[in-house]
Formats: C-alpha cells, structure tokens, sequence
C-alpha cells in the first residue's frame, strides 16, 4: 500500500495575516477556500510541489494557539539560498539559524517554525 502525502494543517489567528506571509516569504499562494459559519479553510500551494499548507482560522478561537516547543516544523529547499535567507533577514522572520548544517528556520506570524534548506 502506497500514502502520498497531500497537506499540513496550521491553525491560526489571522488568516489574512497569515495568507500574506506565507505569499510574501515562500511564494505561496491560495489555491481553494472552504468556508463555514465556524470557519475558514485555505488551501496554499506553488507550482514547484502538489503538496499544500492548510491554514484553518476557526472562529471561537480568539486565544493564542499553544504550539508546546515547536518540536514540529515543515521544511522548504530554497532554489537560490542565499536570496532566501536574505529576503527572510529582511522580513525579520529569521529565528533560528544552524550554521554548521547550512540551515536556518522562519517563524510565522502564529510561531510555527519553518525550515529552509538549500
């Protein structure tokens, strides 16, 4: 038996917030919506991969979203690295960086962390 792997959930709580970070620091944009009484589901996706982020704003949740440790992150490999860390250096959004590997991590506007690879 065969599993693709289509999509990761982060709830957050902006989601225009969130829509424009994700576009303006990794390229992605909304490609389909569900939306209900309780909630809003996008889909964020780029021509480079299939697979997707999904960004769920839920409406009676006006608190902070606990993420533990964020032990947890998705990983990005930049076609041209250098212009990456450097648009992200700019954005602020750089939190950790790991030299000696030659990786670093974003942190979006919720506190998931985000790695980026070469």
């Amino acid at each position: 038996m065969k599993f693709k792997m289509i999509h990761e959930n982060y709830n957050v709580s902006d989601l225009d917030r969130s829509i424009k970070f994700y576009n303006e620091a990794l390229d992605l944009h909304e490609v389909r919506r569900k939306t209900t009484d309780d909630f809003i589901i996008v889909y964020l996706s780029n021509d480079v991969s299939d697979f997707e982020l999904e960004l769920t704003w839920l409406k009676d949740h006006p608190q902070p979203y606990n993420l533990g440790e964020c032990e947890f992150h998705l990983a990005f490999k930049a076609e041209d690295y250098e212009a990456a860390h450097k648009k992200h250096e700019e954005m602020g959004c750089i939190c950790f960086e790991n030299e000696a590997m030659g990786i670093y991590f974003i942190v979006d506007p919720d506190g998931y962390w985000l790695e980026i690879l070469p």
